[in-house]
């Protein structure tokens, strides 16, 4: 059986690369494209304290080159909990999101 093509280009395999399921509400929730340049976690938070994202409901991470996927929605939630101790108000595209993922 031949292989899939993988959806990463080889040149991009071996890191990280984070994307982010947004929820839209009643037209559902969709996983939102990507650069494949910016799919690093510092843009990805970078993004999220931009308001780049509607309303993200979850965030995975994988890297084809080591052979791994997880959800790292807690992490993230995590991490931006941490910045908005430190910085000050929470945007309101993140408040539920948050509020939600509390680790």
């Amino acid at each position: 059986m031949p292989r899939s093509p993988s959806i990463v280009p080889q040149h991009h395999a071996d890191r990280n690369i984070y994307l982010v399921l947004d929820d839209y509400g009643p037209l559902g929730r969709v996983w939102r494209e990507t650069n494949q340049a910016e799919a690093d976690r510092a843009t990805l938070i970078n993004d999220l304290l931009d308001g780049q994202f509607s309303s993200p409901a979850r965030i995975v991470a994988f890297n084809t080159a080591e052979g791994w996927s997880r959800d790292v929605t807690e992490d993230i939630a995590s991490e931006l909990r941490q910045h908005f101790a430190e910085r000050g108000e929470i945007p309101s595209s993140l408040k539920e999101f948050l509020e939600e993922h509390h680790g």
